[in-house]
């Protein structure tokens, strides 16, 4: 009894609660940000760990024919190629759709013609303070190739998509959510996102 009491004070208080933060800038896009939290009144804080860096945009985008367009390129973090999304980081005072804008034409040389907000949320809640802000896009017709070297593009049906991730060739979890979200929002039919079958 007197420790629910107890529990139900420190939830009126406000516990947990941060007690110190200290950020160390390791480069000119991430910080690591030691945070010391109090979980009840009076206790010793624990130290947590997260990693401090610019929202980030990752874009379902949809071409004229119904493909979609998605990008290969080096991941030192994985020390391989894989394919992705397009996306990128926002600049500085940059709005997340014109980010959205940007970063789809310097990718993959597609305009954007509509562009659909899916919603912000949080990339790993263990690990990372910042925010992903998901788009799906209709695109116009290509009007110029890529212009971020090191990319390569390739359009793909959604089947073709689905076959690469349950291949594991397409790997990030945040963009395979970002599809769901795609779905879920009704601008994917997601009874097609299929893998084609064998015979």
């Amino acid at each position: 009894m007197a420790e629910d009491v107890a529990k139900n004070t420190a939830k009126k208080v406000g516990w947990p609660k941060i007690v110190s933060r200290r950020a160390t800038r390791v480069s000119p896009w991430v910080e690591i940000v030691e945070r010391g939290v109090e979980f009840t009144p009076g206790a010793k804080p624990d130290l947590y760990h997260a990693i401090s860096q610019t929202d980030y945009v990752a874009i379902v985008a949809l071409t004229p024919n119904g493909t979609i367009p998605i990008v290969r390129q080096y991941r030192p973090a994985l020390e391989t190629f894989t394919w992705e999304l397009p996306a990128g980081t926002l600049d500085k005072d940059e709005q997340p759709a014109d980010c959205c804008r940007r970063e789809l034409l310097e990718e993959t040389g597609f305009p954007a013609q509509t562009v659909h907000a899916l919603g912000s949320y949080a990339p790993c809640t263990a690990r990372l303070s910042n925010q992903i802000h998901t788009f799906f896009v209709e695109t116009g017709p290509t009007t110029a190739p890529a212009i971020e070297t090191g990319i390569e593009v390739k359009l793909v049906s959604p089947a073709e998509l689905a076959a690469l991730i349950l291949a594991r060739e397409f790997v990030l979890q945040l963009h395979i959510g970002a599809l769901l979200l795609a779905g879920m929002h009704g601008h994917i039919d997601m009874n097609i996102f299929r893998p084609p079958q064998r015979n």
